[in-house]
């Protein structure tokens, strides 16, 4: 990797028209970018008309280096990412959601990361989120996780970590030729479900979890690769929360079990330390608030139950499921 100006491939990924204004205006924030030396990859899935209108407004716009690609099938999260890091030319690739904008200097301080740190093999950062409505933003920031924003609550500081955050993360591309690439049968693509096995998430734990071990390098959070990500209405309601924290929790305790073979790291550690922080800081803080703002007190309260709870049941369901959703992970 040229270490003065790393060239830096972009990959996004969508499957449905109702993201198209959310990826022309992420086309237009990545041309303020104050690196220079990227291209960026859009991978359209399920939808040639998202395929097509994409085209069509790169091309209006002249925006260079930007190209749309086709994925005709198996689709799939994890699909849509390999395609990207197959056809990228850049030195590190970077991930970032078809609803998030960077910030001006986001890919300028990945590749300082790169750079300035000693055997980097990922960088993430953090994601801010961009409230729909501003009334929104009472929900606590321990589950800002929940709707794609930052999994590092309470990290202020560069510091190395278990993984990378799917929303915005990057990696160096010569380092997949060791690891493999992402794992389309257990995480995130249809090949599940066309086998009758559920969708597991975690494809950003997975695979920073599988470059560490076969480079022996490491993962790096910077505080200052920030992202802004979307967070609409819908997220917030009952039925979306539990949802997600269930499966989430369900494929958390699949991959412990996928690695339960590993003694050099506890796998759910970054779980553990939040688990501390809801606890011991999250819920005294609303007992607290009870006295000067009881409506919103008692909003986080109700949504921290639920989440708590919904979480433990999909914990237990994912530990108890003997196996019939995984297969074994790629080396």
């Amino acid at each position: 990797m040229d270490k003065t100006t790393p060239a830096v491939s972009v990959v996004v990924s969508s499957y449905t028209m109702e993201r198209y204004n959310d990826i022309t205006e992420l086309l237009d924030s990545l041309q303020e970018q104050t690196h220079r030396n990227f291209e960026t990859l859009v991978v359209a899935e399920r939808s040639t008309e998202l395929f097509d209108k994409l085209g069509a407004y790169v091309q209006e716009n002249g925006y260079p280096n930007t190209r749309i690609l086709l994925n005709p099938g198996p689709w799939g999260l994890s699909p849509a990412r390999n395609m990207g890091i197959k056809e990228a030319q850049g030195d590190i690739v970077a991930f970032i959601d078809d609803d998030a904008l960077p910030f001006p200097d986001w890919l300028e301080e990945i590749v300082r990361t790169f750079t300035e740190e000693d055997s980097v093999v990922g960088v993430t950062g953090f994601a801010l989120p961009m409230w729909e409505a501003e009334s929104m933003n009472w929900f606590p920031e321990e589950f800002y996780w929940i709707f794609g924003c930052s999994a590092f609550s309470g990290l202020t500081e560069m510091k190395e970590v278990r993984n990378a955050w799917g929303a915005n993360m990057s990696f160096v591309k010569e380092a997949f030729a060791s690891s493999g690439l992402f794992d389309e049968v257990n995480f995130g693509s249809s090949i599940a479900n066309e086998e009758g096995r559920h969708t597991l998430m975690g494809d950003d734990t997975e695979i920073s979890m599988r470059l560490r071990r076969a480079t022996g390098k490491r993962i790096i959070y910077n505080p200052d690769v920030k992202i802004w990500h979307k967070v609409y209405s819908f997220r917030l309601t009952p039925e979306f929360i539990r949802r997600y924290t269930y499966r989430h929790a369900y494929s958390k305790a699949v991959m412990k079990r996928l690695y339960r073979d590993s003694h050099s790291e506890d796998v759910l550690a970054r779980e553990h330390e939040l688990l501390k922080r809801i606890l011991l800081r999250l819920l005294p803080s609303i007992l607290v608030g009870f006295f000067k703002k009881p409506v919103v007190s008692w909003r986080r309260l109700v949504v921290t139950t639920a989440i708590l709870l919904w979480t433990a049941l999909g914990y237990f369901a994912g530990t108890f499921r003997h196996g019939k959703d995984i297969n074994t992970p790629q080396s």
